[in-house]
């Protein structure tokens, strides 16, 4: 099964139907059933290549899951509801609901320096202006995609610690002057948790849980997992290492999740949960910048052509466009993970992946991408017409055991 053209011609036999029905038949009143969503996910797993993967699909009071592959090679065990998950950089946007909640309740500010809340005789580098929180949660500050390699042998997510980048910080020039250029930036999103950590006067771990997780009761999320949670962790076909506490990069990529909790997310993110549940104010999903305004964007196009950059979010297509979607990507630890949401169709998915083996012969479907995949399959069971092809690329890599999306 994990021949390349055996793969394709499975994803052709499964998807082509589906994508071809809904471009003729967009209307809302012809919505798919909810279960053509398992053929869909099956047609990405199979082009994807991975060792097992979870998808999760909520459509208004609906939630669709199914697991694929198995949950670490050779186990014949398929993926469940509660295996535990690397988010990766999905953490990014849990930072920023924090960050909505504390600038609604006034905390903070959006435009506030991080100077305000770096640690006592810390200076924060500027150029023509000082990096604001904004800046930090839209990529645009000016710092690096990463503070550097972490030390051999150092487990995921576990690099930097507070303190080291905070010794790390005052030695840098920034890339760019805050708010004129994109630069995808993970230590961006950790100084952001280090800055409403000391804003709330809580440590960082335990204000995500107070004000997001408990509320949703989230209870398999988390930055500390168990043993027995890690006796469920997704495997990856190189096995990337222990399952460990994550809360040094607890801003930016460190989170541990379930497709259980991961469907209570989206029903949050969706504002499609029961009458008296929790729901994300709609403010924390907005449009911040438009590329337009920016010098040039890097690293933020890895779904799509940003046609705007929220806090924490991408937004593919014009707003007023019914396959608008709003995305994030996640990535590393041999993970793929993504969320995109259509508010217009109220649906919303939810996919991870564990890489798997290197393919017996090379790819020969070099259109491939899995989050752009994902995109179509969003759009194929929210009954929305798909996105056009896009532009001949090479195949893209597996992404490095330590980078991070």
């Amino acid at each position: 099964m994990r021949d390349a053209t055996l793969r394709i011609l499975l994803a052709f036999l499964f998807v082509q139907p589906f994508v071809s029905a809904f471009a003729q038949t967009p209307s809302a009143s012809k919505l798919p059933d909810l279960q053509y969503a398992g053929a869909l996910g099956q047609a990405l797993f199979l082009q994807s290549g991975a060792t097992g993967m979870v998808l999760v699909v909520v459509r208004d009071d609906q939630v669709f899951f199914r697991g694929y592959g198995e949950t670490a090679p050779n186990s014949q065990q398929l993926p469940t509801q509660d295996s535990l998950l690397r988010l990766c950089s999905l953490t990014k946007i849990f930072t920023t609901d924090v960050l909505t909640k504390l600038v609604l309740d006034k905390t903070v500010r959006l435009r506030d320096p991080l100077q305000r809340y770096a640690p006592p005789r810390t200076v924060v580098p500027k150029r023509i202006q000082p990096i604001t929180l904004a800046d930090l949660a839209t990529h645009i500050s000016g710092l690096p995609r990463e503070l550097g390699n972490p030390p051999r042998g150092t487990p995921h997510f576990t690099f930097p610690d507070y303190r080291t980048r905070w010794r790390w910080l005052p030695n840098q020039r920034l890339r760019g002057t805050p708010g004129t250029s994109a630069l995808y930036s993970n230590i961006a999103f950790d100084f952001l948790s280090d800055a409403l950590q000391s804003a709330a006067h809580k440590d960082y771990a335990a204000l995500l849980a107070e004000r997001t997780l408990n509320p949703l009761h989230m209870t398999n999320t988390t930055f500390f997992p168990n043993a027995v949670q890690c006796s469920h962790l997704l495997i990856t076909f190189s096995d990337e290492g222990p399952c460990t506490t994550t809360d040094a990069t607890a801003g930016s990529s460190g989170l541990y999740s379930t497709a259980a909790d991961m469907a209570i997310w989206l029903q949050y993110l969706l504002r499609t949960g029961a009458p008296g549940t929790p729901a994300q104010n709609p403010v924390a999903q907005d449009i911040e910048i438009l590329p337009s305004q920016l010098i040039h964007q890097q690293g933020l196009d890895h779904a799509g052509e940003p046609t705007g950059i929220g806090l924490g979010w991408i937004h593919l297509l014009p707003a007023d466009d019914p396959s608008h979607i709003i995305e994030k990507t996640g990535g590393g630890a041999g993970y793929e993970t993504y969320i995109a949401i259509n508010h217009d169709r109220h649906t919303a998915i939810f996919v991870a992946a564990t890489d798997g083996p290197p393919p017996i012969t090379p790819p020969t479907d070099t259109h491939f991408h899995f989050f752009e995949s994902a995109n179509q399959l969003l759009l194929a069971v929210a009954g929305l017409p798909p996105l056009p092809p896009p532009p001949p690329k090479l195949a893209v890599k597996r992404t490095h055991r330590h980078r991070r999306r």
